[in-house]
């Protein structure tokens, strides 16, 4: 019965998401399902992409937490558009979330829209929210044994961002074991190494987001 109940509630999750996404290509808006552990370094990332690519894209962000707007407050400025999803509890966002945040928005006004979702390396890759790729970042002082102990977030994403290179010096972790251990899982992800904090390494994060 368990299996069933949770079979029926991503079929019915997945048939909003692609109703979120013929929604968003109607409008001309690319989509990006943004995931990763708590403090890997997604809002400092979408900053630095607002900072980077807001004079060529007119970027929105949906972000969702499971309290505060702190995130979302940071976004806007930034000089983005942002709504915030208070989960109050929920470890992922679902399309059905996303469809209510998105009225929040002015759709009409966006190219690119950024899903940052709950900081979880477990739910948020199993649901669909209306993206066209789903993209992690992984924080290097996480541990390299991240892809092998949670594969379904690196066979699910479109890209890998290595966040906080910067620490190399410093933490026991190896970038080369984290791309190996991913590739294994989805061969065609495309890796990038990268500084939030510097910016360096984040030029390949802004070439794949024009790419989309």
């Amino acid at each position: 019965m368990k299996v069933t109940v949770v079979r029926d509630i991503l079929e019915a999750n997945d048939r909003l998401a692609a109703e979120n996404r013929a929604h968003f290509d109607r409008l001309g808006i690319r989509v990006v399902n943004l995931m990763s552990a708590p403090g890997a370094g997604k809002t400092t990332l979408l900053e630095r992409t607002v900072a980077a690519l807001g004079k060529e894209k007119r970027i929105g962000v949906i972000e969702g937490d499971i309290q505060t707007s702190l995130d979302a407050e940071r976004i806007e400025r930034a000089g983005a558009q942002a709504v915030q999803i208070n989960t109050n509890g929920a470890c992922h966002l679902d399309a059905n979330m996303i469809a209510a945040a998105a009225k929040e928005l002015d759709l009409e006004a966006l190219e690119l829209l950024v899903v940052e979702n709950v900081g979880n390396l477990v739910c948020p890759a199993e649901f669909k929210v209306g993206e066209h790729a789903k993209a992690m970042i992984l924080s290097l002082a996480e541990g390299d044994d991240k892809p092998a102990k949670y594969p379904l977030m690196f066979h699910e994403s479109s890209v890998l961002l290595i966040n906080k290179m910067d620490l190399a010096p410093y933490v026991d972790a190896s970038a080369d074991r984290i791309e190996e251990t991913a590739r294994k899982i989805n061969p065609s992800i495309e890796v990038i190494r990268a500084s939030c904090k510097t910016g360096e390494g984040l030029e390949g994060w802004y070439r794949w987001l024009r790419s989309l």
